[in-house]
């Protein structure tokens, strides 16, 4: 396969040669390189592709790259742009970076500096999406302890994922809640071709038809209320990588189709723009549900599930991979160790045995909770079953024992453990809600607010 590692760049200059040049230095980079000689083709080419970074010549002729870069920057404002100025313009080189571009070089520049400005601006942009990406992980476990198994099926699936992770085939990944869907998702994207490029999740629950289908495939300012301004979307985000598609089974009805034609032929248009975009993109979804159940009720479309299903990974639940559970538990206290400053150090050997007794309906995610409760609870060196919960009357799946209103916690703390112990004992998050009398959108707001 193709190396990923390259960006995608766009060099506007009215000068054939200096295209030329530019566009052989950079490709031989590994970099994809469009081109155009002048503002309305540079503009045509931003409203129809995403790049990552933008050379911008100061001088385009009868266009003013000055009044050019507030428009780009509008269109795209992810968009890393360097302007390339003339020795006598630098002064305005600096103007127009307090216009938003974010280097300049001056001509004539080396092979060599454009190189290093391509790949430190690229490297930024990655930065970025990588910093977007763990804002939305705060919260969710470090995965690396659950790549490691003892239990027979375990390990012969995490060989299994290695294998197809070289693969470009799409990956559907099944298995109960809390299993660690995204943690392998994440797993075959670092084992496979694409690793250097990024690695981009979309929740497919809480959001309504319209907001999934920005949220996937970007809008245009003013396309829908509250669409203030140019947004990408995650394929875009994710071209040369991996997107992960979590709970795939709650896509809206109207919107498979769209995703069906992504998958088919890797076209796709934002909300409120017509033009067609591109994008390299190697899907993983995942999903607790029976997609096969939902074909014959009519809530998932046959042919979708044809294109997701070529490769399927079946993830165990928890009680079927007991042999894990002291790998586990003690990877998750280590994490807590570090975030809570407990006095845990370890668990004791009856504290093992409770964990080995419990059924586990909340899977690897209950194991988390239980821990973190434990970690903070705990007055020694080492975690004892009363600090688990897991025998205590009302203890909730996700180890939460029932609190009494006036037990010290705040409103907050106990609308966060309530919200566990319902996500633990629900099969699906719109279960969840149901049983929370809230709706999924509500839902989905209260666990990125809580961390959950």
């Amino acid at each position: 396969m193709a190396d990923k590692s390259g960006g995608r760049v766009l060099v506007v200059d009215d000068e054939a040669a200096l295209l030329k040049t530019f566009r052989y230095c950079l490709e031989d980079d590994g970099h994809t390189v469009a081109t155009a000689a002048s503002g309305e083709q540079a503009m045509a080419l931003i409203h129809s592709r995403v790049f990552d970074v933008c050379f911008l010549d100061l001088s385009l002729g009868d266009t003013n790259a000055l009044a050019l870069l507030p428009a780009i920057k509008t269109a795209a404002p992810w968009l890393r742009v360097v302007i390339v100025t003339a020795h006598s313009s630098v002064d305005t080189a600096v103007q127009a970076m307090r216009l938003g571009a974010m280097d300049y070089l001056v001509k004539p520049c080396s092979p060599e500096q454009l190189r290093i400005a391509a790949a430190t601006h690229l490297h930024a942009r990655r930065l970025d999406l990588r910093l977007e990406e763990l804002e939305r992980e705060q919260g969710r476990p470090a995965g690396d302890a659950q790549l490691v198994s003892l239990a027979p099926a375990m390990a012969a699936l995490l060989d299994t994922a290695k294998q197809v992770a070289e693969s470009e085939a799409n990956i559907l990944v099944l298995g109960e809640s809390g299993t660690g869907k995204g943690v392998i998702a994440k797993a075959i994207h670092r084992w496979s071709a694409r690793h250097a490029a990024p690695f981009v999740t979309i929740n497919s629950p809480g959001l309504s038809g319209e907001l999934f289908e920005s949220e996937l495939f970007g809008h245009r300012k003013g396309a829908f209320t509250g669409a203030v301004a140019n947004s990408p979307g995650r394929v875009s985000q994710a071209d040369g990588g991996t997107l992960f598609l979590d709970e795939i089974g709650e896509v809206p009805i109207g919107l498979q189709a769209k995703l069906l034609r992504f998958l088919q032929d890797k076209a796709y248009e934002s909300v409120g723009d017509p033009v067609t975009r591109q994008a390299d993109v190697r899907l993983v979804a995942a999903t607790n549900r029976d997609l096969n159940a939902m074909v014959r009720a009519g809530t998932f479309r046959e042919d979708l599930l044809y294109r997701l299903d070529v490769i399927r990974i079946h993830l165990p639940p928890l009680r079927e991979r007991i042999e894990d559970l002291p790998q586990l538990a003690a990877g998750f206290l280590d994490e807590f160790i570090r975030i809570h400053r407990g006095r845990a150090r370890g668990f004791s050997d009856d504290a093992l045995a409770a964990l080995g007794r419990h059924r586990w309906p909340g899977n690897i995610r209950e194991l988390r909770n239980v821990i973190e409760r434990a970690s903070i609870l705990c007055r020694g060196e080492l975690i004892e079953p009363r600090d688990l919960a897991l025998g205590e009357a009302g203890a909730g799946p996700a180890g939460t024992a029932s609190r009494q209103t006036g037990s010290g916690l705040s409103l907050q703390a106990l609308e966060r453990e309530h919200i566990l112990t319902v996500l633990g004992e629900a099969e699906t998050l719109e279960a969840a809600a149901k049983q929370l009398g809230i709706d999924a959108s509500t839902l989905y707001r209260k666990r990125k607010q809580y961390g959950i």
